[in-house]
């Protein structure tokens, strides 16, 4: 696996990880539009003001638990041996699974999926900026290795990210024709295509 630095609960202090389990409880349980501070802060045995001294309203914890969340799914799935295009095909598609199958984005899917696409869709924030490092690094060791076809590194993460983004949040919709072990299969091909190197032109004019 992959050490992603700072990991999730690394650079937090014991109240803030109590904080953000409670609040990921109460996602699970409630969805994110009933989930409040006053409940956060009970589940976590603290104080309101020791929720707000650290986060000031609702929306702000939520986007700081989806990054936790998302992380914590990336340091898990992504592999850290093998050649570059094996790393991100294997990578992105457990990753990919592990957040449909993931409680809290699962409950964001089903009932608040406008603010999913606020949180993690709608904007190019830290969980899709951390993706794009993480995909490029991989980008790059595959250039060196020659498993990767050329092109700008950055460029082509981005482009991952949109592939990996539409996927994901588009499975529910497509499960009657494509899910499981089929959709991961699909997704597999679909990004091995996009990072396959190109056909050698002097070869191909032989």
């Amino acid at each position: 696996m992959i050490d992603l630095a700072p990991h999730a609960d690394q650079q937090l202090s014991s109240t803030d990880v109590a904080i953000l389990d409670a609040t990921r409880a109460c996602v699970v349980d409630f969805g994110v539009r009933r989930t409040t501070l006053t409940e956060v802060a009970r589940r976590a045995g603290v104080s309101r003001p020791t929720v707000y001294r650290r986060w000031p309203d609702t929306g702000s914890l939520i986007a700081e638990l989806l990054v936790r969340e998302l992380r914590t799914i990336v340091g898990e799935t992504m592999p850290d041996a093998g050649l570059g295009r094996d790393r991100l095909v294997r990578g992105i598609v457990a990753g990919a699974g592990a957040i449909r199958s993931n409680a809290v984005f699962a409950k964001i899917f089903r009932t608040d999926t406008d603010l999913m696409l606020t949180y993690v869709f709608g904007r190019l924030g830290r969980n899709q900026r951390t993706l794009i490092e993480l995909f490029a690094a991989s980008i790059r060791l595959g250039h060196d290795d020659g498993s990767i076809r050329s092109g700008d590194a950055q460029q082509m993460a981005t482009m991952l990210l949109l592939i990996t983004q539409s996927a994901v949040q588009s499975a529910g919709t497509v499960e009657p024709l494509l899910a499981g072990a089929q959709f991961d299969a699909e997704l597999s091909r679909a990004i091995e295509g996009y990072l396959l190197p190109l056909p050698d032109k002097d070869c191909d004019d032989s």
